[in-house]
C-alpha cells in the first residue's frame, strides 16, 4: 500500500527469547563491483562480530536505497572499502545480544535505524549491512521502533527520514517558510513533504510528481501538487524559500528559489545557491521524530509492489533501478 502495510504482529520466531544464534547465516553479498548480477544469496556467511558499543540484531525487515546501488557499482570506491560487501542500510529488527558498553538497549528490544557507521565523528562505512539474518549495529545509530508501526514500515524509514529532516535543517528551514520538493513521491521526497509540514511548520509545501501520483502528494500534505509531465515548476510565478531536490540535480531548481534561499541537493553536483547534502545516521534524531510517527502525523510510504521476500532481493534492486518506485522498496520477511 502507498500509505504503508497493515500492522503485522511479530511472529513467534522473532521473539528474542526463542533465538539460538547460529554461527552461520543467510545473507546477500557481492565480491566485485557491478550490476544486480554480482549479488549472491549465500547460506554459510559468518555471523558478524559484536563490538562493545554494538548490539546484534535479528533482522526482521530491511529496505534498499539508491546509495546501495551506487556503492555496488563502485561509485563510492574512493571513500568506501572494497568488496566483499553485504549491502543494506535500513533495518528493523530485534536485539538479541548487547555489547559490554551498551546502556540503553536490552535483549528483546524492537529497534530500527540506518546502520551505516558513518557519522559526523566517524568515517568507517560498514562492510556488513542489513540484508542478512543478523547484523551488528552501534547503539547510537538506533531507536526503539515506533509502537504503531510494523517492522516493514519501520525499516522503510531511517535513511529517508534522516535525509529529509537533516536536509531541511541544514537549509535553515523553519516555521512559516515555503518549500518545493522535487520528486515528492519518492522515498525521500514523500517524507520531506511530511517533515516540512508537520515537524517544521512550513507555510506552504509544493511538490512534483508524474500524473498518477499527484493524489499521493496531496494526501501527504502538499498544498500544491505539480505534474512535471505537463508543467515546468521553474515557470511558476511563486518562488520558494527552499527547493529540496530529491531527484538528479540540474540548473532548473535554482530558478524556483527565492533570493537568499537554498537548494538542497542529495545526489550529484550542486549549482549555487544549491549545496550538496550528505546524511548522517543518528539514533537521537529518530527518537525525536518517533512521536510524529506514533501520532500518525508522519507516515511511512511503501512501494505497492513490495514487500519483496528475502530470496528476491535481486528483483527488488532491479525494480528500484527503474527509478519508478513510489516511496520505499522493502524486504520482508528476512528469514527467521
Amino acid at each position: 500500500m502507498q500509505g504503508g502495510l497493515p500492522i503485522q504482529a511479530v511472529p513467534a520466531e522473532f521473539s528474542a527469547m526463542s533465538f539460538s544464534i547460529p554461527s552461520k547465516m543467510k545473507a546477500w553479498i557481492y565480491y566485485e563491483y557491478g550490476g544486480v548480477e554480482v549479488l549472491k544469496f549465500e547460506s554459510e556467511v559468518a555471523e558478524p562480530e559484536v563490538k562493545d558499543d554494538q548490539v546484534l540484531i535479528k533482522v526482521v525487515a530491511a529496505a534498499i536505497n539508491p546509495s546501495d546501488c551506487k556503492r555496488r557499482l563502485g561509485q563510492f570506491k574512493d571513500i568506501y572499502p572494497p568488496p566483499p560487501t553485504v549491502p543494506g542500510y535500513d533495518v528493523g529488527g530485534v536485539v538479541v545480544k548487547v555489547g559490554s558498553q551498551v546502556k540503553g538497549l536490552k535483549e528483546g528490544d524492537e529497534v530500527y535505524g540506518d546502520i551505516n557507521e558513518r557519522s559526523r565523528v566517524h568515517e568507517r562505512p560498514k562492510q556488513f549491512g542489513a540484508l542478512a539474518e543478523y547484523t551488528a549495529v552501534e547503539e547510537r545509530l538506533l531507536a526503539l521502533k515506533p509502537k504503531n508501526l510494523d517492522f516493514a514500515q519501520a525499516a522503510s524509514l531511517p535513511v529517508a527520514i534522516l535525509t529529509a529532516y537533516e536536509g531541511l535543517e541544514s537549509a535553515g528551514f523553519s516555521a512559516g517558510k515555503s518549500v518545493l520538493v522535487l520528486g515528492g513521491a519518492g522515498g525521500v521526497g514523500s517524507l520531506v513533504i511530511q517533515i516540512a509540514k508537520q515537524v517544521f511548520g512550513a507555510s506552504k509545501v509544493a511538490a512534483t510528481s508524474s500524473t498518477g501520483k499527484l493524489e499521493l502528494l496531496k494526501s501527504l500534505g502538499a498544498d500544491l501538487a505539480i505534474d512535471y509531465t505537463k508543467e515546468n515548476f521553474e515557470d511558476l510565478p511563486e518562488k520558494f524559500d527552499v527547493v529540496y531536490d530529491a531527484v538528479e540535480p540540474g540548473d532548473r531548481a535554482v530558478k524556483a528559489v527565492k533570493e537568499g534561499g537554498s537548494v538542497v541537493v542529495i545526489s550529484g553536483a550542486a549549482t549555487p545557491p544549491g549545496f550538496f547534502f550528505r546524511v548522517y545516521s543518528d539514533g537521537e534524531i529518530l527518537k525525536k521524530l518517533n512521536p510524529f510517527l506514533e501520532s500518525g502525523k508522519v507516515k511511512p510510504v511503501l512501494d505497492p509492489k513490495g514487500p519483496y521476500p528475502f530470496n528476491k532481493v535481486n528483483e527488488a534492486f532491479r525494480y528500484l533501478e527503474t527509478n519508478r518506485a513510489t516511496g520505499k522498496v522493502v524486504i520482508f520477511p528476512i528469514n527467521p
